[in-house]
């Protein structure tokens, strides 16, 4: 069985800062499942991971249900072997996959969590506010905090989000650039009179303008578009990457460690965005301040580009007893840094649990 004594599964509930709104659905908080392991030897780990309704057909009841069945298995298995049928089954549930399977490249202390040298990684945020006098204020709060780059994020109404796109540069006037993100809700026209309404410069990419499996359409936009396109969705392996690669003006694929299953293959599919001579832009904004830590440990070895791993930044609680360092737009990691669950802030925050003792 692998010497593992103990697996403590826990669904939490985040309250947020305030409302984060995409396309598809708003936030007022996130809901992550943590998973914790006990090993025989003393040794512990975590991790998490975050069902995002509406984001794949992915439900968080369904991860639930899969990681409980799947942990359960476990008993007359190696760890090895355990983790090799979990990874081979990734697409039946790639949220649930990943929780299960950073948790043991956790506890087996992956060379991917390990902080090798002092590193800073810039960190973009969204733009919340709606009207002129709210985006001028909430872009004044965010540049002397040290950000430098926004999100903004559109795909509801095309001619009110033009106007919000052109209103947020007109108002940066090349103090800072933004990045912009339909989350899939256009449709081919719709993003193309979108990218053709835009007046001013300063947007360094376009965020998935259609739906996740429609290719065709993402590529006409890209032809149309002067501001290069970034696949989110669609990128979960090398070979959606690689296909990527093809459409001319993709410059970005967007990653994300819930996405790919496992930290050595969000690793390994970094490395091919760069190898097709694209960039890799690394993050979950719904993660949670356990899942960004390990999507920044990674960042700190492999990615060129300001993170989007900034879910840690919306949600209240702290979640560890040392929390992300955080200063000036950047998670500033020092070499070495290692969290420390808060196992209090866990307990008080945790809506349901379920535990198999082996």
């Amino acid at each position: 069985m692998g010497d593992i004594t103990k697996a403590t599964l826990r669904w939490l509930r985040l309250p947020l800062y305030q409302p984060y709104r995409l396309s598809y659905r708003t936030f007022t908080e996130f809901e992550p499942f943590v998973l914790q392991l006990e090993h025989a030897d003393g040794r512990r780990s975590f991790s998490d991971a975050h069902v995002s309704p509406g984001s794949s057909a992915e439900t968080r009841e369904g991860a639930w249900t899969y990681c409980q069945q799947r942990l359960a298995e476990l008993r007359g298995k190696s760890i090895e072997e355990f983790k090799t049928d979990v990874m081979a089954q990734l697409a039946r549930s790639k949220v649930a996959t990943t929780l299960l399977m950073t948790a043991f490249e956790s506890l087996e202390r992956s060379e991917w969590l390990n902080i090798q040298d002092d590193a800073e990684l810039e960190l973009i945020v969204p733009i919340n506010a709606m009207d002129e006098a709210g985006i001028e204020h909430e872009l004044g709060q965010l540049l002397s905090e040290g950000f430098t780059t926004f999100k903004v994020k559109v795909g509801k109404d095309v001619a009110a989000d033009i106007e919000r796109a052109n209103l947020t540069l007109r108002l940066l006037d090349g103090r800072a650039t933004i990045r912009l993100d339909a989350n899939r809700a256009y449709s081919r026209e719709d993003a193309i009179r979108f990218v053709q309404g835009l007046k001013y410069p300063g947007a360094d990419l376009f965020e998935q303008p259609c739906e996740a499996d429609s290719w065709d359409d993402n590529a006409a936009v890209a032809r149309e578009s002067q501001v290069p396109l970034m696949l989110d969705e669609p990128i979960c392996s090398i070979a959606d990457i690689e296909r990527a690669a093809t459409i001319p003006n993709v410059r970005f694929c967007k990653v994300k460690l819930k996405r790919f299953g496992s930290l050595q293959a969000l690793a390994e599919g970094i490395q091919c965005v760069h190898d097709h001579d694209m960039l890799a832009v690394l993050g979950d904004g719904l993660g949670s301040e356990i899942n960004n830590w390990m999507e920044a440990a990674v960042a700190a070895r492999l990615i060129k580009t300001k993170g989007e791993f900034n879910g840690f930044l919306k949600h209240k609680d702290k979640l560890f007893c040392n929390p992300l360092p955080f200063s000036r737009g950047r998670i500033q990691l020092k070499a070495g840094f290692r969290p420390t669950l808060d196992e209090e802030a866990i307990d008080r925050l945790t809506v349901a649990k379920h535990v198999i003792e082996y």
